[in-house]
This record gives structure tokens, C-alpha cells and sequence, in this order.
């Protein structure tokens, strides 16, 4: 009362003291409540919602209060430092409303994956077409609670997201999108933003990467959707251009993935190929022959393979280092009808892209390879020291490609003359025979036994080492017999044999 004395307070201007006493009790109070503050609950902080309406109260209390001292400081009936009190009341009331309403703003962002949906483009590569919405509940309701007139609330725009990165990664955290990471400016309340990435690894599922807003982050996996409008299971292949000899086989790898809303029976088809290209389908894991096959719901990629089998020989339709290409067919089973016969032509692009039906262009080239026989009739000579032995060597092309440079080497004991004639033979056509004569000389002193010489004979076919079967000559030196002495023994022999006859027949006469 004394303050109110120094203020020199008046109650000139009111009709009875009751009234100007009444006015003061009033303000009184009134200053009491704004130095009371808010009254805080500890739930607040649970139920953050709750709490900015709390604070948003008192915040309007606290404003309406400072209005009422306001013109009680006017009518010189409240002091100064009341007014004071009442000012700071309002502005911790302000800081308390906006704290919480900070709270619930930052709070409750939240960018939601709404669909991830997996296609391909028309170069072949795997896109991902994402979409992201702003399902941040601060927006709907705080425009009810508070008046969009509101500065702060103007100012924060909580239905607005500001800077979302979105980046897609594999099960070992890796980023497999292109771009590796996208940004959105913004993304408003219920209005969805679309983002479209290029898959830089084939996957049916994806860790969504999202950093937005006030330092927000989340990752979630999802499953990629099919793009059912395709309507058709797309083909790849990973080795869709291979070199196959004649005669030999080749396997060509295909990944089947589903891009419709309905799981059919699917038929496998190879259209391009002559009929005397042997092929078929099967499964890489169990081996099993497919002619049909069918997805599931749960699984929607599968693996096949295609084994083709070429001819020993070349002919009008298969000639060697000739590109053959074909396609493999994905046909529906209902559909095989009205696609008509299939085999016994050949095709176009244009043509196969008209069937509309899931497609892949493989290629395969014949090619030939020369194959090196060598026959050798005899393989054991006897001889002795210092005699030749001549070995005779048939080499005959049995492949389907010119032989070049075709060399036959010996390894002959130590001290033992070879000769090699011709040492080289530059071409050898497909089916051609040449002989090769090998004349190997012991010397002189060379002691009884039995040796053998390692014959090699290697070629080129396409830039390819071709090498034959390796033969092992026996050449057995035997000990040189001696004739002069022998016959000298012999007619010794015979003499004395015919003296003693003589000698008896003179002896019985007498």
C-alpha cells in the first residue's frame, strides 16, 4: 500500500471508495496470478500435445492478464514494478508455449515409404520408382489448436519437411542406388514426392536410407514392388554371347523375374536356331528338365539354364565363326495358341518385340578347333651300335580347323643322332595326312640294353595350342654277332670229323 501511496494513487476518477477499493483487490490478485506462472504437470512431457495446450493457455492467460495491468497502470491503480511482474509472466508463459510447441513440431516429423515399385527401362536396366510422404501429425492437429495466424506457427510451417535424403542399400549396408543419394527440398503434409533410382545391384529387397529435417532419421527394408502394368516376366542373361566349338556344348544363364498382377504358368521357348541344334531347359539347381513353370506369390525371380548341344560338322545353317543369333520366349501357357508355330524360321527383333511377351537375344558362334592325331605303326626296333632306325609318324587333322605350324621334337638317349625330316610342317588342312620320318643313330659304342625316345608333336589351331598324344619309341641295341669265327669252328669240326671217319674205314679194311 505504501507503493501505491508513492505512486500517488488516486480514486479521483471513480464514483464511491467501494469501487476504487474493489478495483485494487482486483489487481492485486491479478498480479498474484501472473507471479504464480503455469502450473506444470509431469505428464507434459509424455503427452506432448496435451502439454503445448497447457502452455497455450496460460500463455493466453498471461497475455490477457498484462492487458488488464496494463490499464490498471493507466488508471494509476497498479505500481509499476506490478506491471513488471505481469510483463515477465507473459514472456516465461511465451517461452514455456514455444518450447512446447518446438517439442511437438520436432517431435512428430515423419517421412513414410507409401510404395517402392521395381521396373525396367527400355535400355534394360533396373529402376526403382519411390514414393515418400509427409505423414507428420503436428500439422492436422496443431491447425486446430493453434491459430494459423500465430507468427511461430506461420514461421515453422509444420507441414512442411525441409532437405529428405533418400538413398537405397543392400543387406551389407552398400548403396546400390543412382544416384547414390537423392534430396528432396521439401515435402509437404499429404503431398507425396516421387524419387526414381537405377539400381546399380539386381535386388527383390531394399534398406530405405532417410535423413531429413532436424537431424530425422530412419531406415526401413522394404520389399520392391512389380511393376504389374508390364504384364510379363523379363529376361536376362549375364553370358548372352558365348564361342562354342563343334561338337562341344553351351550353357546359357537366365534370370526370370515376374512383372504382373497374376501368377500364371509360364512356357519356356528358343525361337532362331536350326533343327539340328540340339536344346533344352533346365533347372541349375536339381538338374531337371523345365518345359513350364510357375510363380508364387512369395517367390517372384527364378533361375533357369539353357543347355544347347552343336554338331561335330559345319553346314549351310551352322558355319563356323558364323554369329547365330536367337531369342528365348517367356509365353504364357494360355497364350501359346494364338503365338502360333514358333520353330522352323528365323526372326526379327521387330518381330519378337510384336509378340509382346517377355524376350532375351542370346548369340551363339560356332567355332572350330583343329585336333592333332599322330598314329605310328611300329614303336619297337632292334638294331645294334652304330645301325640307323628309322620311325615313320602319321599326322592327320582330325578337327574342324586348319592346324598351323605343326612341329614334331624328340628327346633321343645322350650321344644318340637325330634327324627329323621335315622338322615343320606349316598347314595342315581339316582331314589332311602327313608323314613324318624320324631317324634316330646310336653310336658305335653304344652298349647292349634297351632305350626308348619321347616323341612330342604340338600345333596351333585359331592362335590355340593344340598338342598330341605323346609316343615312346623302344629302340633295343642288341651285341653284334661274329660269322668268321664261327665258320672256322665249323669247318674244324667237320675235319677232324671226317678224318676219324676216313681213319676208321682204312682201319675195318685191314
Amino acid at each position: 500500500m505504501r507503493r501505491l501511496v508513492s505512486r500517488r494513487f488516486r480514486c479521483d476518477g471513480w464514483s464511491t471508495p467501494g469501487v476504487c477499493g474493489l478495483v485494487l483487490l482486483v489487481g492485486l490478485a491479478a498480479a498474484a496470478g501472473a507471479q504464480s506462472g503455469t502450473f506444470f504437470n509431469e505428464r507434459d512431457d509424455q503427452y506432448r500435445l496435451l502439454g503445448l495446450k497447457r502452455a497455450k493457455d496460460a500463455f493466453d492467460l498471461a497475455r490477457n492478464q498484462l492487458q488488464r495491468q496494463q490499464e490498471l497502470f493507466q488508471a494509476d491503480v497498479l505500481s509499476q514494478s506490478r506491471l513488471d511482474e505481469a510483463q515477465r509472466a507473459l514472456s516465461e508463459a511465451e517461452v514455456n508455449y514455444q518450447q512446447s510447441l518446438l517439442a511437438v513440431l520436432f517431435e512428430q516429423q515423419y517421412v513414410a515409404v507409401m510404395g517402392a515399385v521395381k521396373y525396367q527401362a527400355d535400355d534394360g536396366r533396373k529402376h526403382v520408382r519411390l514414393q515418400l510422404e509427409n505423414t507428420s501429425g503436428g500439422g492436422a492437429e496443431l491447425a486446430h489448436l493453434i491459430e494459423t495466424e500465430d507468427e511461430l506457427f506461420r514461421s515453422l510451417k509444420p507441414d512442411v519437411i525441409h532437405d529428405v535424403y533418400v538413398s537405397l542399400a543392400n543387406d551389407e549396408g552398400a548403396i546400390i542406388s543412382q544416384p547414390y543419394e537423392a534430396k528432396l527440398e521439401e515435402l509437404r503434409y499429404r503431398q507425396p514426392g516421387a524419387i526414381d533410382f537405377s539400381l546399380l545391384q539386381d535386388v527383390d529387397a531394399a534398406t530405405v536410407r532417410l535423413t531429413y529435417g532436424n537431424s530425422g532419421q530412419r531406415s526401413v527394408k522394404i520389399f520392391l514392388q512389380k511393376d504389374a502394368s508390364v504384364d510379363r516376366v523379363v529376361v536376362q542373361s549375364e553370358q548372352f554371347s558365348q564361342e562354342v566349338e563343334l561338337g562341344a556344348s553351351a550353357s546359357f544363364d537366365l534370370t526370370l523375374e515376374l512383372f504382373s498382377g497374376r501368377t500364371d504358368t509360364y512356357k519356356l521357348e528358343v525361337v532362331g536356331l536350326p533343327s539340328q541344334i540340339h536344346r533344352y531347359f533346365k533347372d541349375p539347381a536339381s538338374g531337371a528338365r523345365l518345359s513350364q513353370f510357375k510363380f508364387t506369390e512369395s517367390t517372384q525371380t527364378r533361375s533357369a539354364a539353357l543347355e544347347i548341344f552343336l554338331p561335330d560338322r559345319d553346314s549351310l545353317d551352322v558355319s563356323i565363326n558364323e554369329p547365330m543369333p536367337f531369342w528365348v520366349l517367356v509365353v504364357p501357357g494360355q497364350g501359346m495358341d494364338a503365338l502360333g508355330e514358333l520353330d522352323g524360321r528365323s526372326w526379327s527383333a521387330q518381330e519378337v518385340a510384336e509378340l509382346g511377351v517377355g524376350h532375351v537375344r542370346l548369340e551363339l558362334v560356332p567355332r572350330g578347333i583343329g585336333r592333332l592325331r599322330v598314329k605310328a605303326p611300329i614303336l619297337y626296333f632292334p638294331t645294334v651300335a652304330g645301325e640307323e632306325v628309322v620311325v615313320s609318324l602319321d599326322l592327320i587333322n582330325e578337327g574342324t580347323r586348319r592346324l598351323d605350324n605343326v612341329e614334331v621334337t624328340a628327346d633321343p638317349p645322350l650321344r644318340w643322332t637325330k634327324v627329323i625330316e621335315p622338322t615343320l610342317i606349316e598347314r595342315l588342312d581339316i582331314g589332311e595326312e602327313r608323314t613324318v620320318r624320324l631317324r634316330l643313330l646310336p653310336p658305335i659304342d653304344a652298349t647292349v640294353g634297351k632305350y626308348e625316345t619321347r616323341i612330342r608333336t604340338t600345333s596351333f589351331s585359331d592362335n590355340q595350342p593344340i598338342e598330341a598324344e605323346d609316343k615312346t619309341v623302344s629302340v633295343e641295341v642288341q651285341s653284334e654277332v661274329r660269322v668268321a669265327p664261327s665258320l672256322i669252328l665249323i669247318l674244324v669240326l667237320i675235319t677232324v670229323v671226317l678224318g676219324i671217319v676216313i681213319f676208321g674205314v682204312r682201319l675195318a679194311r685191314r
